[in-house]
Formats: C-alpha cells, structure tokens, sequence
C-alpha cells in the first residue's frame, strides 16, 4: 500500500484530509483489511492520526514541531556525514562532486524543483555511503513527516543560493575524509533550515 503513502509525501492528500476506508480500498484496488493495515503503519510512522469515532485524517505537522524534527535531524545527519567522511571510496567521492556541480547548474538555470530534486539525492547519498542502518531508518521517517514545510521551504525565493555553498562544504569535507569537518558542515547546514524554516511563517510561534 505504498500509494496511500506517495499520495500523502506527494501532497496529493493534504493535511487534515479524512481518508475512509472504502474509498481507498476502491481507489488502490486493495481489500480493507489492506487498507486498515497500511493506515495503522502510516500513523506508526506519524503520517496520519486515528480519531475516536471517525477514522484517519492526514497529520498536520505545526511550524513549530517541523523545527523540532530538524533540530533531530541536524544532529543524526551530522553523525552520518561523519561516517560518511570515514567510509568514503573515490567512486562515490567523484558522485558526490557531480552532484554538488548539477547542484550550481540548477540554481543558475534557477531551477528550483531540479535543485530541490537533487539536495534530496545528495542527503540520501550520504546516509547510504555513512552505513548507518538505523540513523537511515530515522531520518527516512523524519523527512517523510516534514516533507510539505520542506517543500515550501524549497520554494522560498533567494533560499538554493543560500543552501548551495553550505551543501558544497558538507561534499568537500566528506570527499576530504574529515569526520569532524563533515560533521560541524551538516550541523550548520540544518541550523539554516531551522532560522529559514521560522522565516517562512514567523507568526506560527
């Protein structure tokens, strides 16, 4: 029941939405049982909440829980870039360079979906190649539950030309095998996700 997911990431099911039963199981050509238990591993993974009496809505993630799930984040990917930096192969350095050069094509073409396409190819990269499983695991589910204040977050006018030059130092110091380098660079990168997060709806506090 991967689609009820995607529909959800994808923003096709947007926050508060009640999603029934039997329109689901119509629509994904699933039984209910199905249906119920992929809803039930949806509100595990905090994509959606069960309410007494009227079945499952979309979770709406407040502005201010999006800054706790980044303040999460910013210390897990910081441990994976550090693991990235001690694992690194020269196959997967020269991969990480081409992405961080498709990256400033992007924003000098002002390609703003294509960079965003791209900063989250990058984020995964460095989980795969740090092998950490359970770090991988977290995060996975952080971004899911995060993904539509990243999405605005993306479309922030001016935001790729900040984030470019703080996603180049996170490639240099892994590519340049230095844990704590990698480490200090992914931290400060989430730190502006936070302050740009807060930017993008200031009276939500």
């Amino acid at each position: 029941m991967a689609g009820i997911r995607e529909a959800i990431l994808s923003g096709e099911f947007v926050p508060n939405q009640r999603l029934i039963e039997a329109d689901l199981s119509e629509r994904f050509a699933a039984g209910r049982a199905a249906v119920r238990a992929a809803l039930l591993e949806l509100a595990n993974e905090g994509l959606i909440e069960r309410v007494q009496n009227r079945g499952a809505r979309v979770r709406a993630v407040s502005l201010a829980e999006a800054v706790e799930i980044t303040e999460v984040r910013m210390v897990i990917e910081g441990l994976c870039a550090a693991k990235a930096a001690e694992r690194i192969t020269g196959g997967d350095a020269a991969e990480l360079r081409r992405i961080g050069e498709e990256m400033g094509a992007a924003v000098a073409y002002g390609d703003v979906l294509g960079y965003s396409r791209l900063n989250e190819l990058l984020h995964r990269r460095i989980r795969e190649i740090s092998g950490q499983r359970t770090a991988a695991e977290v995060l996975e589910r952080l971004r899911a539950q995060n993904v539509r204040h990243q999405f605005r977050l993306a479309m922030q006018p001016g935001r790729p030309q900040v984030s470019l030059p703080e996603h180049l130092e996170i490639i240099e110091a892994v590519c340049g095998r230095d844990p704590e380098a990698a480490e200090r660079a992914a931290r400060a990168h989430l730190r502006s996700v936070i302050e740009a997060l807060a930017r993008t709806d200031p009276g939500a506090h």
